[in-house]
């Protein structure tokens, strides 16, 4: 699974955590429901922010409606064979469609680079005929959304023709413009979904940011693996220092703060997640593709500024509770048996974490859980300054819950 924005367990609360998985197993499903099985290789970290933002924005529908944001999806073995609510309606299936064509670009580029299997011919061509199966599929969901992925398409047909011509003292953004539009194009779109014209301008700048560092962390990432296969790599190319890509990176990441304080979310709840993952996380993957830590970077880079439109000093009262979970029924032995030999076979038990107890259903420590990303073990001391994120945005409480409050 692919994406820049991978939240660490220990920086979300458990209500947002469950939002959170809940969109990216509502793109999981949304994909295989409108293309097939197969098509759940797509699902990325990244497309759920689409689910997110047509969330976040749109007026909340009655419970249990027709229309209602979530439903109960069925046993999956990376849930420890346990149901769930999961994210549906427009906003999953437009970011079902936006990841398929953008996984059928990422598949291309790796067929071009000639990566692993791909370098055979017949594996090559085989998996052009399912990047173009992907471009097809997308498109038609689109249309029923309204979406032109045309637009994401002819992003991707450019973006050979700019790697070509790029060469030593090019500019990075010319190569990255491509992958800007795209994803200006999807994030704009969620404003229409959504029944909000006026939050269409501000997305599609925060989109732009988005695909620029979604393009130049993938290059900081693979630049050391580029070099040692001679693969193509926009800075190696251009030849520009990691230290004006930083800077490029971190100007962007301010640039979508800033276009966030222009969005107006449907209420200050639905657009916590949003806000989280586009204000906070974001910061969080150029230090990861740097290798840098944030210690207090965050709080004192906007020291002084002045608070976000849709998240000013917090409220009196504090947010409702999360609903409280239904209870479990416990599985039987033969059957707790079963799930266990099938999560082991699967590495949950050791690489999922939390994982669910296969008897029981209560959350259990992974046994590889010391490997977390940017955390070390269960507790706050490997997470350098996990919490600083709520101090960036004067009054931000998406943070509220993590699990460094009381440390």
């Amino acid at each position: 699974m692919f994406g820049i924005i991978r939240p660490c367990r220990h920086r979300l609360s458990e209500s947002m955590r469950t939002e959170w998985m809940a969109h990216l197993c509502g793109l999981c499903l949304a994909l295989r429901g409108d293309h097939g099985q197969f098509a759940r290789i797509a699902t990325n970290y990244d497309g759920l922010v689409i689910s997110v933002l047509v969330e976040a924005q749109s007026a909340a529908p009655a419970p249990g409606g027709a229309a209602a944001w979530r439903r109960t999806a069925g046993p999956c073995p990376l849930r420890g064979m346990r149901s769930a609510p999961v994210a549906q309606g427009e906003g999953a299936r437009l970011a079902a469609a936006v990841s398929l064509v953008l996984a059928s670009a990422k598949m291309r580029d790796h067929v071009a680079d000639g990566d692993g299997v791909l370098a055979r011919r017949p594996v090559a061509a085989a998996a052009r005929r399912v990047a173009a199966g992907w471009d097809r599929a997308g498109a038609r969901t689109g249309a029923e959304l309204g979406f032109d992925t045309a637009v994401l398409v002819g992003a991707v047909e450019r973006q050979s023709g700019l790697e070509a011509l790029a060469g030593p003292g090019t500019s990075l953004l010319a190569v990255t413009e491509p992958t800007e539009t795209a994803t200006a194009a999807a994030f704009g779109h969620t404003a229409v979904l959504a029944g909000r014209p006026g939050n269409r301008a501000p997305l599609e700048e925060a989109g732009r940011l988005f695909g620029r560092l979604a393009h130049l962390l993938d290059a900081v990432e693979d630049l050391s693996e580029d070099a040692r296969t001679g693969a193509w790599n926009p800075i190696a190319a251009t030849g520009s220092a990691l230290e004006d890509v930083r800077r490029l990176c971190d100007d962007a990441v301010h640039g979508v703060r800033l276009a966030l304080r222009d969005v107006e979310f449907a209420s200050r709840s639905q657009g916590r997640l949003a806000h989280l993952l586009l204000a906070h996380e974001l910061d969080r993957a150029v230090d990861r593709a740097f290798g840098t830590t944030s210690g207090g970077a965050c709080a004192v880079r906007h020291e002084g500024a002045a608070p976000e439109a849709a998240f000013g000093p917090p409220p009196v009262m504090p947010p409702p509770p999360a609903p409280p979970r239904p209870p479990r029924r416990r599985r039987g032995l033969i059957a707790g048996c079963a799930v266990w030999t099938l999560m082991f076979c699967s590495c949950q038990v050791c690489c999922k974490d939390p994982y669910e107890d296969p008897w029981t259903g209560r959350p259990r420590e992974g046994w590889c859980a010391k490997c977390c990303d940017n955390c070390d073990g269960g507790d706050c001391n490997g997470c350098d300054g996990c919490c600083d994120c709520c101090n960036c945005c004067d009054g931000c409480d998406c943070c509220d819950g993590c699990c460094c409050d009381g440390c």
